[in-house]
């Protein structure tokens, strides 16, 4: 089962708060409880030897002088809280720093025979000889390798266990602040992601669904924007895609129906006689020539859908971009020679070598001459020039005609693309041959542009990698 992005949320933060707050109860009490025993057991230790050391020699442990000692024994309690006794050997209390309960006169090995052997106890009574369970720290007075006498220091666990959990308490309600913190943070975060995630899920089904004018909201954060360009910006593609789409059917109906409809009727005229047998002979011609159109628009349908699939190979080679050139341009004498066009071809160079695939360049230029001889006006001049430059081959195919209106210039690249000048002047024109153009251009690598006056002519520039040896 999927589970949305907000009970993911919920459920996060739920799981982090429980196991903070139990690890803070658990863990965390004991770490604080045990550093605070070990810090104890320390100062404690460290209290025993400095005892040791300041007050406490062979002359000092005489009973002339234990009422001094036990004065100073006094203020240290009072000073570190910590209840001082002195043992002799024999595990007689001779000094005790506390008033009550009053330990002196009272011998150790009583309650406890191990007792004295011990450095540190933790948790204990001494077998019942201490009101509640204390730390105790033995610390041996020695001299000349003999022990003297044993400094006992006491300190109850009550203290320490309400402080550590006091500690543990602080730490639990800084966690309450950090949780109360941490889930305004997560709201945030939902508001910036899950919520616009949602609203572009909706916007993408509907966009789907074909509704592509469905509005898209603009979302302040960087990333949200930008995916949220980006799906808006995909159904914008969708859209065109779909104009696309019909306007293709529409034309492809279109320029079908056409040679169809002349086919069929003059077929159909034949076969019951309408056409007498002497007249059938140009009847035919005009099938032919009607079949030669639907031949060339379905090769030239093939030829895009291959480029755009990649199904096209490219068979790069090294040639002579001028010689072929001349070799196209032959093909259009009886043409232009019918509308009276003169064709000059200008070369910076007797030899251009090119490296590109020599039948999908003179694809180009026979589609680019075509366009030229059936737009040019009678006794006009076709100019086509090569040239070098920074290492690639630039064709220039300039002719003077009709031109192309200004708001036909970004659009003669589209499928079946024809202005209304084209389609008035030409019915033979499938509108496709300059988007074939720009596809093998663009599968070289290279570029191609128009510049054009409506009435004064058109340029189509395009560029070659140059092949140097």
């Amino acid at each position: 089962m999927k589970i949305s992005l907000r009970k993911r949320f919920f459920f996060s933060y739920v799981f982090i708060i429980i196991a903070a707050f139990i690890l803070l109860n658990t863990y965390g009490h004991s770490r604080i409880y045990k550093k605070m025993l070990t810090d104890t057991e320390a100062a404690l230790y460290n209290e025993a030897a400095i005892i040791s050391k300041e007050y406490l020699s062979g002359w000092h442990l005489q009973n002339a002088y234990f009422p001094a000692l036990k004065r100073h024994f006094s203020v240290l309690q009072e000073s570190s809280g910590a209840q001082i006794l002195l043992a002799m050997p024999d595990s007689k209390v001779v000094i005790d720093s506390g008033n009550t309960p009053g330990y002196e006169g009272k011998y150790l090995d009583n309650y406890d025979k191990t007792f004295l052997s011990n450095r540190t106890l933790i948790d204990t009574d001494i077998n019942n000889l201490l009101p509640e369970k204390s730390v105790v720290v033995i610390y041996p007075v020695t001299m000349s390798m003999e022990t003297i006498a044993y400094i006992v220091l006491l300190t109850p666990l009550g203290p320490i266990k309400n402080t550590a959990l006091q500690h543990t308490d602080t730490s639990i309600l800084c966690f309450i602040i950090l949780a109360v913190i941490l889930i305004i943070v997560l709201v945030y975060l939902y508001i910036q992601t899950a919520i616009p995630i949602n609203v572009m899920t909706t916007a993408a089904k509907k966009y789907a669904d074909g509704q592509f004018d469905y509005p898209m909201e603009n979302f302040p954060g960087k990333d949200q924007s930008e995916l949220a360009g980006a799906i808006r910006y995909m159904a914008d593609k969708m859209s065109d895609m779909d104009n696309y789409q019909s306007k293709f059917i529409a034309n492809v109906s279109h320029d079908f129906r056409s040679p169809l409809t002349s086919i069929k009727g003059y077929t159909e005229a034949m076969l019951d006689g309408t056409i007498p047998p002497e007249m059938q002979k140009k009847y035919l011609d005009i099938i032919l020539f009607e079949t030669g159109r639907l031949t060339k628009l379905t090769t030239s349908l093939l030829t895009l859908n291959q480029f755009e699939t990649g199904g096209t190979p490219m068979d790069i080679s090294v040639f002579d971009l001028n010689y072929e050139i001349k070799r196209c341009s032959a093909a259009f004498e009886q043409r232009c020679k019918e509308k009276q066009i003169s064709l000059e071809l200008i070369f910076d160079r007797k030899e251009l070598m090119v490296q590109a695939d020599t039948s999908k360049i003179e694809l180009v230029i026979q589609n680019l001459l075509d366009n030229a001889v059936k737009f040019s006006y009678p006794d006009s001049v076709i100019e086509i020039h090569t040239t070098e430059k920074n290492r690639k081959i630039f064709v220039s195919v300039k002719d003077h005609g009709i031109g192309i209106p200004k708001d036909s210039i970004s659009k003669v690249w589209d499928r079946f693309y024809k202005t209304d000048n084209s389609r008035g002047r030409d019915k033979k024109g499938t509108g496709l041959g300059l988007s074939i153009t720009k596809e093998i251009i663009e599968a070289h690598g290279e570029n191609i542009n128009v510049i054009s006056t409506e009435g004064a002519g058109t340029e189509f520039i395009f560029s070659l990698p140059a092949a140097h040896a």
